[in-house]
């Protein structure tokens, strides 16, 4: 039996599933964060999560933990093309460790050529044809950009509520308290200070957004970034992705958002086909694990 590994690496948890050559899941498993923001050359965090969730996967499957791989694949949030801490070592014949963004896509399309457009605490827009053509839009992070991302609604929607602070707008005093409320905290400087001191993660943070578009008041700021990500899955287009678009995301969840983001993409391009995600990330990993292989399979059976 060949075996063939998908890894889904994450900021807050990594998934590994196994299949057999014909497309048939025979484990999973779970463990933790794999990024490397901030990692040193001693950090092990990536090495431990792939790891982990591969060893609890061959668990799942009732197979050897000395089980040997044909190919393995790990999407790995901010992947850069290098290794910062200790390398993992998987025991496979072929081994493509890449950015998470081509694997969102991969599950996203099962494989299809087409546009994804993922907004969850980061958000960037990629396409992909199938001539291995590719482009990557957005997606230059919680700093710079990251419009119509979880992070990105959270912290403009507290920003908006610090400013009014300022200003001694007391129509937002429900919003500020709701947040106060959300985080546990008795005030907004303490939010800050507590951000800053890293008390706060980012993926804490990103989580208000839900919280935020309850509020009409802030709801525009969700509606600014539905809009760019729909210019963005545009743009995608016209440079030459196929018209074929699927959403990724906690964020699109949101009805009101998502729906912000389909209008926004069909006005300029009314035949662009907006499609359910077929399979979440991880599946999309072990759909590339397939393509390594050259065996060519589209179908997952789970």
């Amino acid at each position: 039996m060949r075996l063939v590994a998908g890894i889904d690496g994450g900021q807050s948890s990594t998934v590994a599933v196994i299949g057999n050559e014909r497309g048939s899941i025979l484990g999973r498993g779970a463990a933790g964060p794999a990024d490397e923001i901030g990692a040193g050359k001693e950090s092990t965090r990536l090495h431990d999560a792939l790891h982990g969730a591969l060893d609890l996967a061959l668990r799942d499957a009732g197979l050897s933990p000395e089980s040997r791989f044909d190919a393995i694949v790990a999407g790995i949030s901010g992947y850069d093309g290098r290794v910062y801490g200790q390398a993992p070592a998987l025991a496979s014949d072929r081994v493509v460790l890449l950015h998470d963004t081509p694997i969102a896509h991969a599950g996203a399309l099962g494989g299809r050529s087409g546009v994804v457009v993922i907004a969850g605490t980061g958000s960037v827009v990629y396409g992909r044809n199938d001539d291995g053509w590719s482009c990557t839009l957005g997606g230059w992070g919680f700093l710079f950009g990251d419009e119509g991302s979880a992070f990105a609604i959270a912290r403009d929607a507290l920003a908006t509520l610090m400013r009014a602070q300022d200003e001694g707008d007391a129509p937002l005093a429900r919003e500020t308290r709701a947040a106060c409320e959300f985080f546990g905290v008795p005030s907004l400087r303490r939010l800050v200070h507590a951000f800053y001191k890293r008390e706060i993660s980012r993926d804490s943070l990103a989580l208000f957004a839900s919280e935020a578009m309850r509020f009409e008041s802030l709801r525009s700021l969700a509606d600014r970034g539905a809009e760019r990500l729909a210019l963005l899955a545009r743009a995608a287009i016209a440079a030459g992705a196929c018209r074929r678009v699927a959403f990724v995301g906690g964020v699109f969840s949101d009805e009101r958002f998502a729906q912000r983001v389909r209008a926004g993409i069909l006005r300029d391009v009314p035949d662009a086909e907006i499609v359910e995600s077929r399979y979440e990330p991880v599946y999309g990993a072990l759909l590339l694990g397939y393509r390594e292989l050259g065996l060519g399979v589209r179908e997952l059976q789970r």
